[in-house]
């Protein structure tokens, strides 16, 4: 029984070293995807760089990179980030968010 334990034991363990990193994975995408998201908003409102970067940090975590963009009437925002864990070293996983949004227009009384 000893023996059968001691052969296993590695192979449950990285299993479930591989089972959390792809939890983080997932974890962190959906942040990403929320802060770019809730970027392209503020960025589309009119809101300062410093904002919308600062909303966007807050929400996809720090560690992030974040970069904004005007493409004519639509703003971007892009963020990238990496998932931490144990195997967050051995494997180079970038993972990126882009969200874009239609830029508002001042209303007749300057009012957006």
């Amino acid at each position: 029984m000893t023996a059968e334990l001691a052969v296993v034991l590695p192979a449950v363990t990285a299993l479930l070293a591989l089972l959390l990193l792809a939890v983080s994975a997932g974890m962190l995408q959906l942040r990403l995807e929320e802060g770019a998201r809730a970027g392209a908003r503020a960025l589309a409102r009119g809101d300062s760089s410093a904002q919308v970067v600062d909303t966007v940090t807050r929400l996809a975590g720090q560690g992030t990179a974040v970069s904004l963009a005007h493409e004519g009437a639509y703003a971007s925002v892009t963020v990238q980030g990496r998932a931490g864990g144990v195997l967050s070293g051995l494997v180079p996983w970038e993972q990126t968010a882009r969200a874009t949004a239609h830029t508002e227009e001042a209303g007749p009384r300057g009012e957006r």
